[in-house]
């Protein structure tokens, strides 16, 4: 679930961060490229009138001597940008006057307009498709025709230059705005990977002593989340942790009081009394006697429950052969099991040795056993088995009983909680809690899994080194 969120929440918000980026780099260079055109365009056409301007004013003063002499310096002093002249006689005869700049074609035969005052176009032979010949051209007050005409070479030259550079940075933006989009989306939904993190791990194991990195203190709304998420937390494990103090306290406050009225009850038994009055009390004490033990017994288990849960429960290690253990378990339950019609098999296979509490291990397969044979039902089958999966030895335990409802798997490591409403099954509903809580001391796991009407497993992993 949570890769599966990372991957898609990640990738859409990169690909949105990528496509508006990518869509406004492109929009943004497309717009400075076709500013930089017409500005230059804008400039030719300006130089083009202001020349064709210049050059009236000298015709009008000097004749066509004044308007070659301003050509000529103008050549000699306008570098690569050489204009093209032409001045045609009255009533539209041959040119009297003309300048073209080399490598250029003859304009002389070209029909650029007699009359028309503006800016025409002809192409350039020599140059490119794309190069054109931009003509101001009027007549002047005795009737001849002035033409100037500038080549669009350089301006074309300038732009196909500008569009390589533009797109070498556009390319290397594009390149760094991605990758850094890409960081920094990810940044950005971490803790929300981290905060889903958290709560899958206390989903899974139930311990809420996990908490979120909060990156700084006063942060964004998604660190102000984390911060309120810890303190959360903070609150219901001091909650759980009160709780648990206070059934531990009683626990060990009913002890001693359950223990002394259990010594009087079994005085009283051994006092004798043939009467039947006496019988009927000896019948009740012997009732009393039976409840006290239940409830000390159930008190004990909390007690271990909680030492182990805190980890000041004491585990006198030793090499423990898994199938020998077993086979003591099975043994044990064998007039159960036979009472109740329910066949147990131990699988075959290797023997598996771990480091463990002989005693403790014991009880974890007693339980799981005395639990698998009480709800499975007459006719039915449990198997047990031992094996290796990587560093860990496990055991299952495997039934064909009713099976557990996915509303009650959850829950039935809780203490007290039995998924059997009715209680028609004798049990304190701490069988499974004490489980959990020793295979946790030795540093290993136990999972549940069951599909309703077709059996459960348990199954049992423990570190094959000690820990």
């Amino acid at each position: 679930m949570a890769m599966s969120l990372k991957r898609t929440l990640g990738l859409r918000l990169s690909v949105w961060y990528a496509t508006v980026f990518i869509l406004s780099t492109v929009a943004l260079v497309a717009l400075t490229y076709a500013l930089l055109a017409s500005s230059l365009a804008q400039r030719d056409h300006d130089i083009v009138r202001a020349t064709w301007r210049e050059y009236a004013i000298r015709y009008e003063l000097g004749g066509l001597p004044a308007l070659r002499s301003a050509v000529e310096l103008e050549e000699r002093t306008s570098g690569r940008e050489r204009l093209f002249v032409r001045v045609i006689g009255p009533g539209g005869a041959d040119a009297v006057f003309t300048r073209v700049p080399p490598g250029w074609r003859d304009f002389a035969q070209e029909d650029l307009g007699d009359s028309a005052n503006g800016v025409g176009a002809a192409d350039a032979a020599g140059h490119d498709e794309h190069t054109i010949i931009e003509v101001a051209s009027a007549r002047l007050y005795d009737g001849t025709i002035l033409q100037v005409g500038k080549s669009n070479e350089i301006r074309v030259a300038l732009l196909h230059k500008f569009q390589w550079i533009i797109g070498v940075v556009t390319a290397i933006t594009l390149v760094v705005g991605v990758a850094g989009g890409l960081v920094l989306t990810r940044s950005t939904v971490q803790p929300i990977y981290d905060l889903i993190e958290v709560v899958q791990g206390i989903i899974r194991t139930g311990r809420t002593d996990s908490r979120v990195t909060v990156r700084t203190a006063q942060g964004d709304a998604v660190d102000e989340l984390s911060s309120l998420f810890n303190t959360m937390l903070d609150r219901i494990n001091a909650l759980i942790v009160a709780m648990k103090e206070s059934l531990d306290n009683v626990a060990h406050d009913l002890r001693t009081p359950l223990t002394r009225l259990r010594a009087n009850a079994e005085r009283a038994l051994q006092s004798g009394d043939a009467t039947a009055a006496g019988h009927a009390q000896r019948e009740a004490l012997s009732d009393a006697l039976e409840e006290s033990d239940r409830i000390l017994s159930m008190l004990n288990t909390v007690m271990d429950i909680s030492e182990a849960e805190t980890g000041v429960l004491q585990l006198r290690r030793e090499p423990v052969a898994l199938r020998t253990l077993l086979a003591e378990v099975v043994e044990l339950y064998e007039d159960v099991a036979e009472v109740r019609r329910v066949s147990v098999t131990l699988e075959p296979g290797d023997d598996v040795t771990v480091n463990g509490a002989r005693d403790r291990l014991r009880q974890v397969f007693a339980n799981l056993l005395d639990n698998a044979i009480k709800y499975t039902p007459s006719g039915g089958s449990v198997q047990i088995a031992a094996g290796i999966d990587g560093g860990f030895a496990t055991v299952t335990v495997a039934d064909t009983g009713g099976g557990i409802t996915p509303h009650d798997l959850p829950r039935i490591w809780d203490r007290l909680y039995r998924a059997d409403p009715s209680r028609s099954e004798r049990g304190l509903g701490l069988g499974l809690s004490l489980v959990k809580a020793y295979v946790q001391a030795h540093h290993g796991t136990v999972e549940a899994a069951s599909e309703p009407g077709r059996g459960s497993i348990f199954t049992v992993r423990l570190p094959l080194t000690a820990m």
